[in-house]
C-alpha cells in the first residue's frame, strides 16, 4: 500500500511585502493613529509596533527597535519622535514632518478646545464638581507613576540615595531641575567607572524585546504578538512564515536616509531659522521680557531637558510656570494635567494648557490665550523634530544599539525623586481644595490608588469613574 507523503515544507516562507504607501496614504494613517494614541508612551509605542511592524510590515522588528533606542535617548516625547523617525524613513523630511505633525495635531486641537471651555466655564457648578473628583484621581496617577518607576529603577542603594537627594533638592533646596539631571548623570558616570556593580540590574524576566531608554523596564512591548511566530494554515502546519518588511533587516537605506553633510547643514540652518525668527518676532511685538517671548525661551529649555517622560519634566514646568512666572496656579496646573490625561497624544502636551492659561490669566483675551498656547506648543516640540531630521541619517548609518549605561540609570533614579516631588506639589490643591482638609478627597485618593495598584485599572477608566463621582456629588447636594 502506497503511503501518501505531504510535500516537504521549507523551514521559512517569505511573503512579499505590500507596496510602499504613498505620502497621502501615509498621512491618513498618521492622522488616524494620532486620534487613537491613548495610553501614554508605552501604549503609543506598542500601538506603533502593532501597526507598523506586525500589521503593515513597513519595517522589521530590528529596525523598529533600532529607531526606538535612538528616540528614547533623546529629550522629548519618545512616541512622537518615533513616529517622526518612521515617517522620515519612508518618505524623507516631508514624511517625518507629516508623521510627527499629524500624530500631535489631534491632541493640540482637543486640549486647546478643552482649555477654552475651562477658562470660560470652569467655575460652573458641574465643572467644579468634576474637577473636585478628578484632582485626587490625577494625584493617584502621579503617585502610581513614581511607585512603578521606583520599583524597577531603585534596585541598588546608590540609586535610592540619588532619588532621595533629587527629591530633597527639588522640594527643600529648590534646586533647578537641569542641575539635578546633570548631577545625577555625573554621579552615574563616575560611579559606573569606579563601582560598576552598583549599577547592575537585578535579574529580570521580561518576555519582550529589551527597550533601552529612560524610565523603561524593557517590557514595553509585552503582550504584543511579535513577528516570527509559528504559522498554521493549509499545508503549512508548523512552518514558520517570515513576511519580509518594506524596510527589512538587510534592506539598504533609501537615498534620502544616507548621510549627506550639505543636507544636514541645510536642515540645521532651517531649524535655526524656525526657532530664531518666531522668537525675534515675539520679542519685537511684546518685548524681550514680554510673556510670549519669555514662554518661548522657557519652553525651549523644557524641550531640551525633558528626559524620562512627561512626569519627570512636569515638576520643572510647574516650578517655572507656577512659582517663578505666575502664569497659573498650582490648582490650575493640576486641572490641566487632568485634562491632559483624557486626550490622545503625549502627556507633555499639557504644556499647551499651561501656555493657554498664562495668556488667559495675563490678558483675559481668548485670542491671546490661544496664541500663547500655540507658541508654547511650537517651541516645546520643534526641537524633537530637529533631533530626528538632523540625527536620523547618522543613526541609520550606524545600525547599532545605543546605550547610556550608568549615567542613564542615575538620571532615571533622580526622576523617581522628581516625580515624587510633583505628587507633593499636587497634594495641596487636591486634598486641601479650599484651604481646608477635605476627608472626601482623601477617600477619593485612597480609592483611586487601590483601583490603580490593586486592580490594575487604566488611566482613562479611572478618569471616567472619577468624573461620574463628581457628577453624583453635584446631584446629591
Amino acid at each position: 500500500m502506497m503511503r501518501l507523503m505531504s510535500p516537504a515544507v521549507p523551514p521559512a516562507l517569505v511573503a512579499v511585502p505590500d507596496a510602499t504607501p504613498s505620502l497621502a496614504a501615509a498621512a491618513r494613517f498618521w492622522l488616524k493613529l494620532g486620534l487613537v494614541s491613548f495610553g501614554g508612551p508605552a501604549g503609543q509605542i506598542a500601538l506603533l509596533h502593532k501597526e507598523l511592524v506586525q500589521r503593515r510590515r513597513w519595517l522589521s522588528e530590528r529596525r523598529f527597535l533600532h529607531a526606538l533606542n535612538y528616540c528614547m535617548l533623546l529629550p522629548g516625547p519618545e512616541a512622537t519622535q518615533l513616529a517622526t523617525y518612521l515617517g522620515w524613513l519612508m518618505h524623507g523630511n516631508r514624511g517625518g514632518l507629516i508623521a510627527g505633525g499629524l500624530f500631535l495635531l489631534p491632541s493640540v486641537l482637543l486640549l486647546l478646545g478643552l482649555s477654552c471651555l475651562y477658562a470660560l466655564w470652569g467655575q460652573q457648578p458641574l465643572l467644579v464638581a468634576l474637577f473636585w473628583a478628578l484632582k485626587p484621581a490625577v494625584l493617584a496617577i502621579v503617585v502610581q507613576a513614581a511607585w512603578r518607576l521606583g520599583r524597577r529603577t531603585l534596585h541598588q542603594p546608590l540609586l535610592l540615595a540619588i532619588a532621595v537627594a533629587a527629591f530633597l533638592g527639588l522640594v527643600w533646596l529648590r534646586l533647578p531641575y537641569p542641575l539635578l539631571v546633570g548631577a545625577a548623570a555625573l554621579t552615574g558616570w563616575i560611579g559606573g567607572r569606579l563601582r560598576p556593580a552598583w549599577f547592575q540590574r537585578t535579574p529580570a524576566a521580561p518576555s519582550g524585546p529589551a527597550l533601552q531608554g529612560p524610565g523603561f523596564s524593557g517590557a514595553v512591548l509585552q503582550g504584543t504578538d511579535l513577528p516570527g511566530a509559528g504559522f498554521s494554515g493549509s499545508g503549512f502546519s508548523g512552518a514558520a512564515l517570515k513576511r519580509s518588511a518594506l524596510h527589512d533587516d538587510d534592506t539598504p537605506s533609501p537615498a534620502h536616509a544616507l548621510v549627506d553633510w550639505r543636507r544636514l547643514a541645510l536642515t540645521l540652518l532651517l531649524s535655526g531659522l524656525a526657532l530664531a525668527l518666531p522668537l525675534a518676532a515675539l520679542s519685537w511685538q511684546g518685548g524681550v521680557a514680554g510673556p510670549l517671548a519669555t514662554m518661548a525661551r522657557f519652553f525651549t529649555r523644557v524641550a531640551l531637558i525633558s528626559f524620562g517622560g512627561a512626569y519627570a519634566v512636569l515638576p520643572y514646568v510647574a516650578q517655572g510656570a507656577v512659582e517663578t512666572h505666575g502664569w497659573l496656579s498650582a490648582q490650575q496646573m493640576l486641572d490641566g494635567l487632568a485634562l491632559g490625561e483624557t486626550t490622545p497624544g503625549p502627556l507633555i502636551m499639557v504644556v499647551a494648557f499651561v501656555g493657554f492659561m498664562g495668556g488667559w490669566n495675563g490678558s483675559g483675551s481668548l485670542a491671546m490665550a490661544l496664541l500663547a498656547g500655540l507658541v508654547v506648543v511650537w517651541f516645546t516640540f520643534l526641537p524633537s523634530f530637529v533631533f530626528i531630521l538632523a540625527g536620523a541619517p547618522l543613526v541609520e548609518a550606524s545600525r547599532e544599539d545605543l546605550r547610556l549605561g550608568p549615567p542613564l540609570m542615575a538620571i532615571t533614579a533622580a526622576v523617581v525623586g522628581v516625580v515624587a516631588s510633583l505628587a507633593l506639589l499636587f497634594a495641596g490643591p487636591a486634598l486641601w481644595p479650599a484651604g481646608r482638609f477635605d476627608p472626601a478627597a482623601l477617600a477619593m485618593l485612597a480609592a483611586s490608588l487601590l483601583l490603580l495598584l490593586r486592580w490594575q485599572w487604566g488611566v482613562l477608566r479611572l478618569i471616567g469613574a472619577a468624573a461620574l463621582v463628581g457628577v453624583a456629588k453635584l446631584l446629591l447636594h
